[in-house]
This record gives C-alpha cells, structure tokens and sequence, in this order.
C-alpha cells in the first residue's frame, strides 16, 4: 500500500501497487471504525491481500482485506520509516499506469521488506539504488556504458539527463561533472542487487543523486526529494 487519505467521516481511500493491474484507487468504507470487519492491517507499507468490487468510478471499494507483511519492525525506526515512505512515494509519483509492471511490484516488495529487516538498509547508498532500479524498471535507466551523445567509450566525465545519461569530453555541453565515485556506483547500484548496494562517498553520493533526480525530472517529469 501507497498511500491512504482519510475520506468521509469513517472511510479512507488507498492509493496500491498491485503485480498483476499495476496502481490502483479503492475506498476502504467504514475502516476507521472501531469495529471495522477490515481491520487495522490497511496502513501505507504494508503488504495486503484483497477482494476488491470494481464500480462504476476510478475507485475500486474493498470487501476483503488479509494482512501479508506489516512491515513493523521499520515502523518503529524513524529512519527506516521515512525511506520506506520515501519508496513508496516514488512508486505512486513514477508509476501511475494500471498497466501491470511486476519488476517495480518486486523491487518494492524488496525494499520494504530489506528495511523491515535492518536499519543499515535506511542508508542513503540504499535509497538511491533503490530509485535507480525503479528508473530502470519503469524504462528510463540512464546510460553509463558509453556517451549517450556519440557512443564514447573513453573520457566520460559528466552527466548529461538530456542526452540520457553519462557523456564525453566532446559532448558535455548541457552537463554536470559527474567524478569516478559517483560514475562506480550508479554501475554497481544498477547491476547489483539491492541487497548488496554498494556505498560511496557523501560526494559522489551527492552527484548520483543529481543524476538520478534529474533523468526523473528530464525523461518522466517527475521531481522527487533528493535523497538525504
């Protein structure tokens, strides 16, 4: 679960990410009653089984809800919490098509359930990794092989979110200098799995970040939070 918003007097609305129908809207009636047949299981980073009854409207309404993960361990971290937010507002803001994407569905299942298990996993290296897996599983991974102007193999200093990525001495105009570090990391944060997401320095941490928010803002017109 997304994202829910108090409606009404005792209802809410869910914003989900389901495997199967991508993001979807459905109205929770009566939930915030004390003897609601729902239960206290609907709340933002939990896991949850559904039976939903498709209406007339955007909005789905819930019959049935069965808890799968809580997530409760990182409830109680302040800083596990906000990165799983965090997580979670990415996914709402990047990917708002009903069209199915199961790599974004697993990828944040992951996430929530690595923050779940551990406070390391609120580092901000794992934050960014995890953006930058959600831009390649949405289509909009930068190139960092090679210039993403003139295919360069060598020389490739800078970032440029026009071009789509990493670019050469040749083709930097529009750019931002994009050191070594930070170059390592995007390749080792895309590669790897998020579980092994390597670290770097605040430096270069800084500049992956500018790239990552940037492609969001370029290819996707989204603008997130920097990572902190």
């Amino acid at each position: 679960m997304l994202r829910s918003i108090r409606y009404g007097e005792a209802d809410r609305v869910l914003h989900l990410y389901t495997p199967d129908r991508g993001r979807l809207g459905a109205v929770a009636k009566g939930v915030r009653r004390v003897k609601s047949r729902l239960g206290g299981g609907l709340e933002p980073v939990s896991r949850v089984r559904l039976v939903l009854h498709l209406g007339r409207g955007d909005l789905c309404t819930i019959s049935q809800a069965d808890t799968v993960q809580v997530h409760r361990m990182l409830r109680d971290r302040r800083g596990s919490l906000e990165r799983a937010t965090q997580a979670c507002e990415a996914v709402l803001r990047l990917l708002d098509s009903t069209e199915p994407n199961r790599p974004a569905y697993n990828l944040l299942c992951n996430e929530l359930t690595l923050l779940d298990a551990s406070a390391d996993a609120a580092s901000r290296s794992q934050a960014l990794a995890f953006r930058l897996k959600l831009l390649l599983a949405a289509g909009f991974a930068p190139e960092l092989a090679s210039c993403a102007s003139c295919g360069e193999a060598e020389q490739l200093g800078a970032f440029s979110p026009r071009a789509g990525g990493i670019v050469c001495a040749g083709c930097e105009a529009g750019s931002f200098p994009l050191g070594a570090e930070a170059h390592r990391f995007l390749v080792l944060a895309l590669g790897q799995p998020l579980s092994e997401a390597p670290d770097a320095p605040e430096a270069a941490l800084s500049q992956a970040d500018r790239a990552i928010a940037e492609t969001l803002e370029y290819h996707a017109h989204v603008r997130l939070r920097r990572v902190a």
